[in-house]
């Protein structure tokens, strides 16, 4: 195999720090060494690789963003995008295990809860010795999670919560969740830690995509939360959304990884298979494609630089997240499909990546906001005028 050097056309390393290069590079070597050889078989068999979790541990990819003193890495926010990236290039379900862990477990970990949670949970879920998944989405209520019926009622020395969530990355192998519910009509955060009375987590099978990933549903039934496991500093709604926000970043530079590993499967094979005396890469139809997937990685590359460059500034609005969500999201399983009609019939075999990167982009255009629901808030943002309620 062919080793990967990546795809740059306007030189944008030129736009990146040393330091920064350094991580992509360092998670790049990782992903060609130790998830291309074996992702395939896992995403065959509907397994996560779970030996991977101690190696991305090791290498500080839980919570990169996060301050030194809880066992993070302090990357800034283009570092972050740029470990995304690489190991969606690998497979967008690793890349989801890491995403959950950071942005949608430690994240909020970080910024709702008390420092007594923080001190005991990071560190834990830094080393990989701790799993978190995150509960929002709910059997009825998706791109509406305000409509959520997950309920926790306060009682002696805590509180009772009763309801569901649905899709869950990580929930059967969670040791953590963070689940939001209704309180008085108000949405809140608790900490539900595995093996509580009540609390269950069924990994949901018979899936098409995201096969090397764990999802779940996750069942409360009276489940007793002590006063210690409430975030003490949520907001309402608002603090989910926050999480999603963050998820949705790393999508964003997530996906611009299959990006990459189908437009190199596909101009390889371009260039090695030949039929009417040339190579298929000789032909203009097929040149047409290579140079729209190029130009739009190209595209998304940029956005996604800029997007980093304004959250480590603190000039990030959340609606600039979803334009790069969505845009690259469907763009991403553009270039998949288009990838497999360049591979012919050998485009469905998993000797090379594209139709398992093809079926995993289906979810990930949905999840964390619908192509729709990040259309809507990009509408609303330059009209004024909602569409939806």
């Amino acid at each position: 195999m062919n080793k990967f050097s990546g795809v740059d056309y306007f030189n944008l390393d030129t736009l990146l720090t040393e330091d920064e290069i350094m991580v992509r590079d360092a998670v790049r070597d990782f992903v060609s060494g130790e998830i291309i050889p074996i992702i395939e078989e896992y995403n065959r068999e509907g397994k996560f690789p779970h030996f991977l979790i101690s190696k991305m541990a090791e290498m500080s990819l839980f919570g990169p963003t996060l301050p030194a003193k809880y066992g993070c890495a302090e990357m800034n926010n283009v570092q972050y995008g740029l470990v995304m990236q690489e190991l969606e290039r690998g497979d967008s379900g690793v890349r989801s295990f890491a995403s959950v862990q950071s942005a949608l477990v430690m994240y909020p970990i970080f910024t709702f809860g008390s420092e007594e949670q923080k001190d005991y949970w990071l560190p834990l879920l830094a080393k990989g010795e701790k799993i978190g998944c995150f509960g929002l989405t709910e059997p009825d209520y998706g791109s509406n999670p305000g409509g959520m019926v997950t309920k926790a009622e306060k009682v002696d020395g805590g509180y009772i919560l009763n309801g569901a969530k649905m899709w869950i990355t990580n929930g059967t192998i969670a040791d953590v969740a963070v689940v939001w519910a209704k309180m008085d009509g108000v949405v809140h955060g608790f900490l539900v830690e595995k093996g509580t009375k009540g609390y269950s987590a069924p990994e949901m099978k018979g899936k098409h995509s995201l096969r090397a990933s764990v999802t779940s549903e996750l069942i409360f039934e009276d489940v007793f939360i002590p006063e210690t496991n409430i975030f003490p500093n949520t907001s309402g709604l608002r603090s989910p959304l926050m999480c999603l926000n963050q998820a949705r970043y790393g999508i964003a530079w997530g996906v611009v990884g299959s990006m990459m590993a189908c437009y190199d499967s596909a101009l390889n094979y371009a260039l090695s298979r030949k039929q009417f005396s040339r190579p298929i890469a000789g032909y203009q139809m097929t040149q047409e494609k290579l140079v729209y997937f190029l130009t739009e990685i190209t595209k998304a590359q940029l956005m996604n630089v800029q997007l980093g460059r304004l959250k480590d500034s603190g000039k990030l609005r959340f609606q600039q997240v979803s334009m790069a969500k969505r845009n690259n999201c469907e763009i991403a399983l553009d270039i998949a499909r288009e990838s497999r009609e360049i591979l012919g019939a050998n485009g469905i075999l998993d000797e090379y990546p594209v139709m398992r990167h093809a079926a995993n982009l289906e979810s990930v255009k949905t999840y964390e906001g619908t192509h729709e629901m990040h259309t809507l808030i990009i509408g609303e943002d330059i009209t004024g005028l909602p569409a939806f309620d």
